[in-house]
C-alpha cells in the first residue's frame, strides 16, 4: 500500500510540476518598462537600483518622452550645447533638472524632477531697480540663502520700483510669477542666524504692487502688505497662460511702492521666480 501510494504520488509530481516561483530578474524589461512610465521620475530612478533588468528598462526612451517638457529641444539647442543623438532621453532629462545659468549667471533655467514642469528664475542683478547703483539706497549683499549667492538690500528709499522682462519659450500651460523678498538684513554669529531689523520701516502704510503683462494682452496685479520679517517669502505678482509652445512668450513685471509720502527701508530682494502655476501654490502658501 505504502509502494503504491509513493509511486501514484511521484507520477502525479511528475505529470503536473510544481510552478517555479518567478524573481524579479525573471519579468520582461518591456513589462518592466510599461509599469516604470506610469511613475514619476523619482520613483523611476528607485526602482532602477533593484537590478540589471530595471535599471536597463529606466533607460527606454518611451519613458522619457512624455516626462521632458514639451519644449525640450529648444532646452538641449539653447543650454546643454550638445547634439540629442549624443544623448538618451533620461541623460537629457538629468541635466535639465540640474539648474543652468545664462545671461551672465543672473538667470537660472531648471526643470522640476517631480513634475518635468519648466522653472526660471531672476537675479536681483537681472532686474532694474532705481537707484541700485546709488549706496545711499541700495547695496548687493553675499548670501548662502540665494540660489545667485547675492542679494540687493534696501536701506531707504522714497520711491521703490524694480522691474524685469523675459523673452522665453514656455511648453503650453498656466505659469505664475513670484518675487522672492524678506525683511531685514540676516548675519550669522558664531553659527546662529541673526536678523537685523534696524532699517524696517514703511511696510504697514501702504501696500507694495506687483504685476505682470504679456505682448498678447494678459495682465495681472496684486497687493500686498510686506510683513515676513526674518524669512524669505514668495510674493505672487499673477498668472499668464502659454498657448503656444514653440513662440518666444515676453513678459514684463514689476515691484512698485512709489507713495512718496514716507520712505521704506530694510527690504532684501532675492529673485523672481516663474513656474507652472501648480508648484507656485505651494509657494505661495507661505506668505
Amino acid at each position: 500500500m505504502g509502494t503504491t501510494s509513493s509511486t501514484l504520488s511521484n507520477s502525479l509530481n511528475s505529470t503536473h510540476p510544481r510552478p517555479m516561483k518567478l524573481k524579479l530578474d525573471d519579468i520582461p524589461e518591456s513589462c518592466v518598462a510599461m509599469v516604470l512610465s506610469y511613475l514619476d521620475p523619482p520613483e523611476i530612478c528607485q526602482l532602477a537600483r533593484l537590478n540589471r533588468a530595471f535599471r536597463a528598462a529606466s533607460s527606454s526612451d518611451f519613458i522619457w518622452d512624455h516626462k521632458l517638457p514639451s519644449n525640450y529641444m529648444y532646452l538641449v539647442d539653447r543650454f546643454l550645447h550638445v547634439g540629442c543623438a549624443h544623448l538618451v532621453k533620461k541623460d537629457i532629462y538629468a541635466r535639465l533638472t540640474t539648474p543652468i545659468s545664462f545671461d551672465g549667471s543672473t538667470k537660472q533655467i531648471w526643470v522640476d524632477k517631480r513634475t518635468g514642469g519648466v522653472c526660471l528664475s531672476i537675479s536681483a542683478k537681472g532686474l532694474s531697480i532705481t537707484g541700485i547703483d546709488d549706496r545711499r539706497y541700495w547695496n548687493h549683499i553675499p548670501t548662502e540663502e540665494s540660489r545667485f549667492h547675492t542679494i540687493a538690500y534696501l536701506q531707504q528709499i522714497w520711491w521703490l520700483e524694480v522691474d524685469g522682462d523675459i523673452d522665453f519659450q514656455f511648453p503650453t500651460g498656466t505659469y505664475s510669477l513670484l518675487f522672492r523678498l524678506q525683511l531685514g538684513k540676516v548675519t550669522k554669529r558664531l553659527g546662529r542666524r541673526i536678523c537685523n531689523s534696524e532699517n524696517i520701516h514703511g511696510w504697514d502704510i501702504k501696500p507694495v504692487q506687483f504685476q505682470l503683462a504679456t505682448l498678447d494682452g494678459q495682465h495681472a496685479v496684486s497687493r500686498f502688505f510686506l510683513d515676513n520679517l526674518g524669512s524669505w517669502a514668495y510674493y505672487h505678482a499673477g498668472d499668464f497662460v502659454v498657448e503656444k509652445p514653440n513662440a518666444l512668450t515676453n513678459i514684463k513685471f514689476s515691484l512698485t511702492q512709489i507713495d512718496c509720502t514716507h520712505t521704506k527701508g530694510g527690504l532684501c530682494v532675492d529673485s523672481v521666480l516663474i513656474c507652472p502655476s501648480s508648484l507656485g501654490k505651494n509657494l505661495r502658501s507661505t506668505v
